[in-house]
């Protein structure tokens, strides 16, 4: 496994894995890894020649300085997990490095990048699209893999490679989970014991609304969740919208779409944490 940090570096070696006809799989990430993580880097092994795994905790889609500040970093660590999963070539470049000048360039895409995140972290995804679109032109990858637990991101990368016609293809991958069913995220690492404990009521709760929304409207079932997260001490729901998986439009009715999915983000513990999640009820 080789451990790059600069573009032109990343870009050299990876020319000469072109030149002999390799396929190209990359991984973006920011670190912190996990199995949730490292699902996808396997599943691009299996799929691809080069296995490319960035880790770079990019600081344009933070729009609070402190949840930046926080956000674990763990690179020894990290790049261990890497190797053993036979991945190819790390790239974990500097700050200065992806952006020696500031990035000025726009992206919008609604209603897909407008709600849940969008609504609530202002200017997020267009700090996801700025680094991606960077990854995609530094690799140029064949395939990218994409956690479905960020469900939302997903939605708006297909919508960025759609625009700017990125020759690639989107492979999203299925959350993976504790056991006890709490989604893994590197945010988990914040959680104290108690507060992780907490945090199983969030998949409890999406969980047990499938059976609830077998006999109960749309908008019970959307009030439900809120009611019953929200009833538990130490935890707060920032947002729950139940939306087309496609459009991320939001429904009335379990028959305006084919596709439907539950996307929600709740407040954990003292700090607190911000935890996302989502559960398909229809497609």
């Amino acid at each position: 496994m080789k451990i790059i940090n600069t573009v032109n570096e990343l870009k050299f070696v990876l020319n000469n894995y072109r030149a002999e006809n390799k396929t190209i799989g990359l991984v973006p990430t920011m670190g912190a890894l996990h199995e949730g993580h490292i699902s996808l880097v396997q599943r691009s092994v299996e799929e691809n020649d080069v296995t490319v795994v960035s880790i770079f905790v990019n600081p344009t889609q933070f729009n609070d300085k402190k949840d930046l500040e926080k956000y674990p970093r763990t690179l020894d660590a990290d790049c261990a997990l890497l190797e053993a999963n036979n991945t190819t070539i790390v790239f974990a470049p500097t700050v200065q490095e992806v952006y020696p000048e500031p990035d000025t360039r726009t992206f919008s895409y609604p209603p897909t990048d407008t709600v849940m995140e969008g609504a609530f972290r202002p200017g997020h995804f267009n700090g996801v699209c700025q680094i991606v679109s960077k990854l995609f032109m530094y690799v140029e990858p064949h395939k990218a893999y994409f956690g479905e637990k960020d469900f939302q991101q997903i939605a708006v990368i297909k919508a960025m490679v759609n625009d700017l016609k990125f020759p690639l293809q989107i492979c999203p991958c299925p959350i993976v989970r504790e056991k006890d069913g709490l989604a893994l995220s590197s945010r988990n690492t914040l959680l104290s014991d108690e507060e992780r404990h907490i945090a199983l009521n969030i998949s409890r709760t999406l969980f047990a609304s499938l059976d609830y929304a077998k006999s109960h409207t749309l908008e019970e079932t959307k009030t439900w969740v809120i009611n019953s997260i929200d009833a538990i001490e130490g935890l707060r729901v920032e947002y729950y919208e139940i939306v087309d998986g496609n459009t991320l439009a939001s429904l009335n009715e379990w028959t305006d779409s084919d596709y439907i999915v539950g996307c929600i983000t709740v407040f954990c513990g003292s700090i607190p944490v911000r935890l996302i999640d989502n559960i398909k009820y229809k497609g």
